[in-house]
């Protein structure tokens, strides 16, 4: 149970401040034992008006004991029209100990001004302490490299470090201008905090909105300052979606360490080149125990590893070593305990620092070795400039056969083998503990490891106090991470009896694998084929006209149906089973229009897998700039595979030489391809004269291997019967992959069949 603190606020508003607004203004107490929900600055008498120019205000406000008060934060709403705030200080009183706590504010709250923040942290002002620093953070987004990486949501973020953390802070402003969060970029963020001291994670999220919210995150990097010379780093690796990688929008991010921004400006620079690595270990205290703690520390360079035996006596060590033989190290394993430990053991952080490169990094293990525990943990070297390796879980799936005596009882551990690296020794059963593989059973277990690169062997070791034999059938590991890969070790065979002291090791090379772009979550709502649909348009006519959509899928396409809107509000289609979406098609029922009408967005979302599509909508207008054609389609962007490729389609129409060939009538064609088809399109040309070859461009979302073509026309003017004598398609700009469609016959309600539609294959 936690006292209740009571506290009387008082805030002064500046005298530069505009009139208030309605706009909430929110209150968090910080302290050496916690920190206090959001407090709504609220006015006690109904009615009220709070936070005038020039005026004071005071407020009661109640929290659990947060301890010793060292910082606060004030934060604004963002609502529209909100001009800003300008507050110039902040004073609290606790009012049953009667303690006083100035801060120093005079600060605008606004995102119209310079620093564009609605929150603002504060650190304690006293005569007896020495405030704290606040700091700029720098954070850096690192967006991926991977199709439908980047998002035009909105991201937020919080830093979370030993001395508290920094709240949720959007980030809306980069550091540079240009699109903020798109594929293979890095978008760089200032947050303003009090000091943190060293971080230890931060959370990431978005807020889902816009098309193809999801994001494939690869690393946030965050500095203390702009001027700072090194980062920590919080590898993510995965996806911030609702179908794919984590199933998730946001994520919590454990920092690996700390890294150099920029590499030491040496001559001739060389990671072999001479001198020691210089490493300080730092844990918990072990002044309660009488034995040494004994550790390995392994380091794995890209020629070979190297074990160091460690002994942790107290707080901080340090060992020095060349690292000779094993070129440039990339990643360090610590495992352990390999002495009886009575009490846990914190490591906290490996420091390592090369007197000849000065390459220096921070490793920020904080792991807990525990008795009665066989510990295996690593994390990966950080270089300036490096992507670091990231870390990964596998997923070990042990199928013991379905055999008369095939389980066993016994110790087992197993070592994944990499093209990197391997993944250690890694214990399936607790010290002074057995584990049972039951006959016809799956047992699983999960390890986390840097990245070990294509896998290529499994080593497993069994030794049966009972003399066991144990069938193992095989073992598949899966990489939990995207894409999904399933790695296929096959032994179907016997695991032998030895004396009860010795473990028996076989390696099992790889059989096969397997990559999925599937989803981790498993959608249990089948899809009816309904789907919300948002289109924002500007530059859109008085008159709205008629437009229809068409939505295509690897199984067939919609009906066409109304776009009930184009100002973002969404709107229901019914689109039926027409498997994986890949392409729009927007349909002008009128002739054309005097200018193009401006797409700034158009997203779709099923309303029963809640799976999200987008389009890129980039210097898009549907029907042209200039408003003359009647067709527009977009093709659908999803995350694990490319979009179709808009291709723009040369159309030659040869008419025949009989008397009277020629037409008047406007001419309408659908090329058919395995992709779909390209929807009723007019040819630009006013005449079709006989012995005649008309040229028009087409452009449409990637057809395939085109298979057929209808056309058609509309029967209008004096002599409308025309006689066609074929049709010829090819991609612009390319002489080769000419397709030819036959016709030789007249359309003309006249004359033989009557028709003035024909298929052409």
């Amino acid at each position: 149970f936690l006292l209740a603190q009571l506290w009387r606020v008082q805030v002064k508003t500046d005298g530069d401040s505009p009139e208030p607004q309605d706009c909430k203004r929110t209150l968090v107490i910080y302290g050496s034992k916690g920190k206090s929900d959001e407090l709504l600055l609220s006015p006690q008498n109904p009615g009220h008006v709070c936070f005038l120019p020039s005026a004071t205000d005071e407020f009661t406000v109640e929290t659990t004991d947060v301890g010793d008060v060292y910082k606060i934060r004030v934060s604004c709403d963002d609502v529209p029209g909100f001009e800003g705030w300008c507050l110039k200080s902040f004073h609290l009183e606790e009012l049953h100990t009667k303690q006083e706590l100035n801060f120093d504010c005079s600060c605008w709250f606004s995102l119209s001004r310079e620093d564009k923040e609605l929150a603002k942290e504060f650190p304690v002002v006293s005569k007896d302490q020495k405030t704290l620093p606040v700091h700029e953070y720098v954070v850096s987004v690192h967006t991926g490299d991977r199709w439908g990486a980047e998002t035009f949501a909105n991201v937020y973020i919080t830093l979370y470090g030993k001395r508290g953390d920094t709240g949720v802070r959007n980030l809306h402003t980069p550091l540079t201008r240009g699109r903020k969060f798109q594929r293979n970029k890095v978008d760089s963020f200032l947050v303003e905090a009090v000091s943190l001291s060293h971080l230890q994670k931060v959370v990431i999220g978005h807020d889902g909105e816009g098309y193809g919210a999801g994001i494939y995150l690869k690393m946030v990097t965050v500095r203390e300052s702009q001027d700072s010379d090194k980062e920590w780093v919080f590898p993510c690796w995965n996806w911030l979606d609702t179908h794919l990688g984590l199933c998730e929008t946001v994520c919590e991010i454990v920092t690996v360490g700390r890294r150099l921004i920029s590499h030491p400006k040496l001559p001739e620079i060389s990671m072999q080149s001479s001198g020691l690595w210089i490493m300080d270990i730092t844990g918990s205290d072990l002044s309660n125990e009488v034995d040494p703690l004994h550790l390995s520390f392994i380091f794995f360079g890209n020629l070979n590893h190297k074990k160091l035996p460690l002994q942790v006596t107290g707080k901080a060590i340090q060992i020095k070593d060349e690292l000779a033989d094993i070129g440039s190290l990339h990643k360090v394993q610590v495992t352990g305990p390999h002495s009886e430990l009575k009490q846990p053991w914190r490591l906290d952080l490996l420091h390592m620092k090369h007197t000849g490169t000065k390459e220096e990094m921070y490793l920020a293990f904080d792991c807990l070795f525990n008795p009665n525990e066989d510990k295996c943990v690593e994390l990966p070297a950080l270089y300036a400039d490096q992507e670091p390796l990231p870390v990964v879980e596998y997923s070990i799936h042990l199928h013991t056969g379905d055999l008369k005596k095939a389980d066993a009882t016994g110790e087992a551990y197993l070592c994944i083998q990499g093209e990197r690296s391997d993944s250690g020794k890694r214990w399936l059963n607790s010290r002074n503990s057995l584990i049972t593989f039951a006959r016809g059973q799956v047992d699983v277990f999960k390890i986390k490891a840097v990245y070990l690169g294509k896998l290529n062997q499994v080593l497993v070791g069994f030794k049966s106090p009972k003399k066991d034999e144990w069938f193992l059938e095989k073992i598949v590991i899966k990489e939990v991470s995207y894409p999904f890969s399933s790695h296929v070790f096959v032994h179907n065979d016997w695991i032998n009896k030895r004396s009860k002291k010795d473990f028996v090791e076989v390696v099992i090379p790889l059989k096969e694998t397997s990559v999925t772009s599937g989803l981790t979550k498993q959608i249990d709502t089948k899809s009816r084929g309904l789907w919300q649909m948002w289109v924002h348009c500007t530059q859109v006519p008085e008159d709205v006209p008629d437009i229809q959509v068409v939505v295509f899928g690897r199984r067939g396409k919609s009906p066409p149906q109304k776009v009930q809107n184009l100002n973002d509000n969404p709107f229901l289609l019914t689109v039926g089973d027409i498997g994986d979406i890949t392409k729009v098609s927007f349909l002008l029922s009128s002739s054309c229009l005097g200018r193009g009408i401006k797409l700034h967005k158009l997203c779709l979302k099923d309303l029963d897998t809640k799976q999200v599509l987008g389009f890129h909508t980039e210097d898009h207008c549907l029907f042209g700039k200039d408003g003359s054609e009647t067709v527009t389609e977009l093709a659908a962007v999803r995350p694990d595979k490319a979009p179709l490729r808009e291709v723009l389609y040369s159309v030659s129409v040869h008419t025949g030489t009989l008397p009277a060939s020629g037409t008047d009538a406007d001419v309408f064609i659908t090329i058919f391809g395995e992709q779909g088809d390209s929807c009723k399109r007019r040819l630009r040309h006013a005449r079709f004269e006989r012995g005649q070859v008309c040229i028009s461009e087409l452009r449409a979302v990637d057809l395939g291997h085109l298979r057929k073509v209808l056309v058609e026309h509309n029967n209008v003017g004096y002599g409308a019967g025309w006689y066609l004598d074929r049709i010829v398609i090819h991609e612009s700009g390319k002489t080769d992959g000419q397709y030819a469609f036959l016709c030789q016959q007249w359309l003309d309600s006249g004359v033989g069949d009557a028709q003035m539609a024909r298929m052409l294959r």
